[in-house]
C-alpha cells in the first residue's frame, strides 16, 4: 500500500512539474508582438550629415491608420515633420526643416498584427563640423506639441515584456498551482498512510 502511494504521489508531483514547466515555454513567433528591426539613422548613430528622413523597419506589417514616428530634441520640443508614409513593415517621416548639431529622440508607436500597441524610443546625434548647435537640455525655446511618449525599452527590445515569456504574473501563478498540489499529494499521502 505504501509502495502504491509513494507511486501516486511521485506521478502527481511529475505531472505538476509538466504543468509549471509549460507556463515558462516562450509564445510562438507568430503571437508575438512586433518589434523595431532596423532604424536609419541608427540607435546611438554620431551624424556627420544631418539626416532628412528617419525610417524604421519591423518584423510585422504595420497599420498605416495607428502608426506614429515622432522626432524630438534635447530640450524635448518636436521636431516639424511629416506624417508616417507606410510600406509594409516600414515606416518613414521626412523631416521638414535642417536639423542642428545636437541630440535627437525618435519615439514610435505602432500596433500589431495582434491588435497590441508597442512602443518605443532611440537617440542619435548630428555632429556636422560646419553646422551650429541646436537648443540644449533646459535652453529656453518656445514651446511646441511633446513628442510621441517615449518608452523605457530599447528599440531594439520595444514592448519586449508580455512577448519575452510570461512573467511576473505567471510565475506566481506556477509557484501557487505548486504548492497546491505539492499539499494536496501531502494530504493524500497521510490518508493513505492511516487508511493502511
Amino acid at each position: 500500500m505504501h509502495t502504491h502511494a509513494r507511486r501516486s504521489v511521485a506521478g502527481l508531483l511529475a505531472a505538476t512539474l509538466a504543468a509549471v514547466a509549460a507556463l515558462f515555454v516562450p509564445a510562438q513567433p507568430a503571437a508575438a508582438h512586433n518589434t523595431l528591426k532596423a532604424a536609419t539613422p541608427a540607435r546611438d548613430a554620431r551624424l556627420t550629415t544631418a539626416p532628412t528622413r528617419i525610417t524604421l523597419e519591423f518584423v510585422e506589417k504595420l497599420n498605416p491608420a495607428f502608426t506614429t514616428i515622432a522626432i524630438s530634441d534635447a530640450a524635448q520640443h518636436r521636431i516639424p515633420a511629416s506624417g508616417p508614409t507606410v510600406t509594409g513593415a516600414t515606416g518613414t517621416v521626412t523631416i521638414d526643416e535642417p536639423l542642428a548639431n545636437g541630440t535627437y529622440t525618435v519615439a514610435y508607436r505602432v500596433v500589431s498584427a495582434d491588435g497590441h500597441p508597442v512602443q518605443g524610443s532611440y537617440r542619435f546625434t548630428v555632429a556636422d563640423p560646419s553646422a551650429t548647435a541646436g537648443p540644449q537640455a533646459g535652453t529656453a525655446t518656445t514651446p511646441s506639441a511633446p513628442a510621441a511618449e517615449p518608452s523605457s525599452v530599447s528599440p531594439a527590445s520595444a514592448t519586449g515584456d508580455p512577448d519575452r515569456g510570461p512573467g511576473a504574473p505567471a510565475l506566481v501563478g506556477g509557484v501557487l498551482l505548486l504548492a497546491t498540489l505539492v499539499a494536496g499529494a501531502v494530504v493524500l499521502l497521510r490518508r493513505r498512510r492511516t487508511a493502511s
